[in-house]
């Protein structure tokens, strides 16, 4: 594949994405196993792409750990979750005025998106009113586009949450169906698929993502974005594991910032027209690279995560504007 790799015309890969071709997994998998001379290159590929649906604007994403700690699915990524001994904050949850605060910060930081996401299964009915009462609110009296990211929902709670106004749901597959149970036993990949489908019908537009360093194998990379090609998803987060002592993957190494950019070269060229989010552990696994992750990706969170920390805001405003691009700001 190598031999691919080398000879690979990266521009035809653009092309190719632009005149809505997806990549073959020979393609796929040149694109990862590129040299990593050949890195700026393939960057350069994807920013024509980005470009074309985007332009150089960068969309804004402010998450709130709505519900901490107490989760009794066993992600071995999470660790909220019922098997992680990390000592993370624990709490029900979070009261109206608390969201509502958390909208009107989510602005003050220039974010577009606000991100309401409570860890478990899937919501109880009580849990699920403080959020359509806190959303119909946000609605009312702020200019922002609300996810929530609650877990599996039925028919009913998908309803719910479309008429209180919610504009996109989370959820996402994360790894590949054939690395699935490596991860998870608690629930399986294909409840996921039909929660991001459930959502779609009731005409919340869906947004579900990966996290890359789980295990999986490139060409299981190529899988997940191909899934999310066929589910036809809105926004897709790019996450890299951020190994956290006290959770099952603690040992997993992290990923190098180099193939890090080869998979959102990847995804861009897969998924095209869709908001591409360099998301959750990108300061670990990009590191001083993270400006470049922009030319693929065009959106990102600003702040903290759920349970670590995420870059200093001001250093995320300064890194848009040294690139010579600007924050898109909703039009509501």
């Amino acid at each position: 594949m190598k031999i691919i790799a080398a000879q690979m015309d990266w521009q035809s890969l653009a092309e190719k994405a632009l005149h809505g071709e997806c990549l073959s997994l020979e393609e796929g998998l040149a694109v990862l196993e590129a040299d990593n001379d050949e890195v700026l290159l393939l960057m350069q590929a994807a920013f024509k792409v980005r470009n074309h649906f985007y332009g150089k604007k960068v969309k804004l994403n402010m998450i709130i750990n709505a519900k901490s700690g107490l989760c009794p699915e066993d992600c071995g990524y999470c660790s909220q979750s019922i098997v992680s001994t990390a000592p993370v904050q624990k709490y029900t949850l979070l009261d109206k005025d608390t969201l509502l605060a958390g909208a009107r910060e989510a602005l003050a930081r220039k974010a577009g998106t606000y991100c309401i996401v409570a860890a478990g299964k899937g919501p109880t009915d009580k849990e699920l009113s403080q959020v359509v009462d806190a959303v119909k609110e946000i609605r009312q009296t702020m200019p922002l586009k609300i996810c929530a990211c609650l877990g599996i929902l039925n028919d009913d709670q998908a309803k719910r949450l479309a008429e209180a106004g919610v504009h996109r749901y989370n959820h996402n597959l994360n790894t590949s169906k054939a690395n699935y149970p490596a991860i998870t036993s608690t629930h399986s990949y294909d409840q996921r698929v039909e929660t991001v489908e459930k959502v779609k019908t009731h005409g919340m537009s869906p947004c579900s993502g990966v996290i890359i360093g789980m295990g999986e194998t490139n060409q299981e990379i190529i899988e997940m974005a191909y899934a999310l090609r066929e589910l036809d998803s809105d926004s897709i987060p790019i996450n890299f594991l951020n190994a956290i002592p006290g959770t099952p993957l603690v040992h997993a190494g992290r990923t190098p910032s180099m193939k890090a950019l080869k998979v959102l070269a990847l995804f861009r060229f897969i998924c095209p027209s869709k908001e591409i989010r360099v998301a959750g552990g990108r300061e670990v696994n990009l590191r001083t690279l993270q400006p470049l992750s922009l030319f693929a990706a065009n959106s990102l969170f600003v702040g903290d995560y759920l349970t670590t920390a995420g870059q200093e805001i001001s250093a995320d405003y300064q890194m848009i504007e040294d690139l010579g691009f600007e924050i898109e700001l909703n039009a509501l």
